[in-house]
């Protein structure tokens, strides 16, 4: 019987086991879309992302761009995200100014010019997703897809909805940033050093191919550039003219980017004679295919371990929640979130108080008088004796 009654203990754990095995594989999670993102990445078309200061001339070096494709017969889409531009020398398959009002977020929101494209930006990007989508569903009939951003570079390139505008784009296609730098405002070697810092911090933000876009060739030749770009001291010779702080600090600064000038594209073109297309056209392709060879794997790498981190998170989890039914036994658990408690122990209080107060009022209904009370009532009669005639 003893024999009997343990096989039948033995049978109950087992079917148990089994019970809380199959509720576990009934709560398992499938892997989410993130990783399947390498399998639906597109080869075309490749993303041109144009960024540039202020007055650098991206939207005329845009309109440029547009009508090149239009002249040679290349399949491009143009996509503008400067909300506050008032108008645009090119026609724009999306627009961000169809989604989002820049002026009435101002007003809404009473913000300034600047934070009225930000937040116009911000609010575009919650949906950046259905643009890829619309992007996808032509991606056979595309070779380029020319994005126009904010004249304010700071706006797009340091802030969230930036990132998550880029990072959306590299993570489906092939994607280029081009630099736009004004040519005859880098002929003073201060500025040409600021335009290049600038240059390096996107490229180590992004992670992305970059192409030096020297604009406005026409005007001024943007040789010099490119010999201080290969000589440092070439560059050293131009600045060693100005001996102010600010010269010798750009002297040092072309030390420290001589590396970063070997593993850079570099054009020159004219946004109004549109001298330098076929050119600015080559570096693209090139560094599409560097994107393919290096940029992707390093960007598969990053999604690969976003992914086994969330794996990891997610067994934690479950591995958790296999204890706490196993301790359990299947027994129905209260999980008790403390506002009970706390809502529980609130009343307990009032409850102590209202007793507190009920009670004070029999005392003095009673006649008691505590000893706080009867030294007052002896100071007054002291005062009434002292006064008394």
């Amino acid at each position: 019987m003893l024999i009997l009654w343990f096989c039948s203990i033995l049978k109950a754990k087992d079917k148990e086991k089994e019970e809380l095995t199959e509720n576990m594989n009934k709560l398992h999670i499938e892997g989410s879309s993130s990783g399947s993102g390498s399998s639906s990445f597109r080869r075309k078309p490749v993303i041109i992302i144009v960024v540039g200061m202020a007055g650098s001339g991206k939207t005329t070096l845009m309109h440029r761009l547009v009508c090149h494709t239009h002249l040679k017969d290349i399949r491009g889409y143009v996509v503008n995200l400067d909300p506050a531009v008032m108008t645009l020398p090119y026609a724009a398959n999306i627009d961000v100014r169809d989604t989002v009002k820049y002026k009435e977020v101002m007003k809404q929101f009473n913000l300034g010019p600047n934070g009225g494209i930000l937040t116009s930006l911000n609010l575009f990007a919650t949906k950046f997703d259905e643009v890829i989508s619309v992007i996808e569903k032509r991606a056979d009939q595309l070779d380029y897809v020319l994005v126009d951003t904010p004249g304010q570079i700071e706006i797009f390139t340091w802030s969230a909805s930036g990132a998550i505008i880029t990072e959306a784009f590299a993570s489906t296609f092939p994607t280029v940033v081009a630099y736009v730098v004004d040519t005859p405002r880098s002929e003073d070697p201060t500025t040409f050093m600021s335009n290049m810092l600038y240059a390096c911090s996107i490229l180590y933000k992004t992670r992305l191919p970059l192409i030096l876009t020297f604009n406005k060739v026409d005007v001024a030749a943007h040789q010099f550039a490119l010999e201080w770009m290969e000589d440092f001291e070439a560059f050293q010779t131009a600045a060693s003219s100005d001996h102010s702080y600010s010269s010798t600090l750009t002297q040092s600064l072309s030390l420290v980017l001589d590396e970063f000038y070997n593993n850079l594209k570099s054009v020159g073109v004219s946004a109004v004679s549109g001298v330098g297309m076929e050119a600015f056209f080559n570096a693209v392709e090139a560094s599409a295919e560097e994107y393919m060879e290096t940029y992707k794997a390093d960007l598969d790498k990053r999604r690969e371990e976003k992914q086994r981190l969330e794996e990891d998170r997610r067994k934690e989890s479950m591995d958790k929640l296999r204890r706490d039914m196993e301790k359990s036994g299947g027994e129905t658990v209260v999980l008790s979130t403390g506002l009970k408690d706390k809502e529980a122990s609130k009343s307990m209080m009032d409850e102590e108080d209202e007793d507190e107060e009920m009670d004070d009022d029999d005392d003095d209904d009673l006649g008691i008088y505590t000893e706080e009370e009867d030294a007052i009532d002896e100071d007054e009669d002291e005062e009434v004796d002292r006064f008394g005639f």
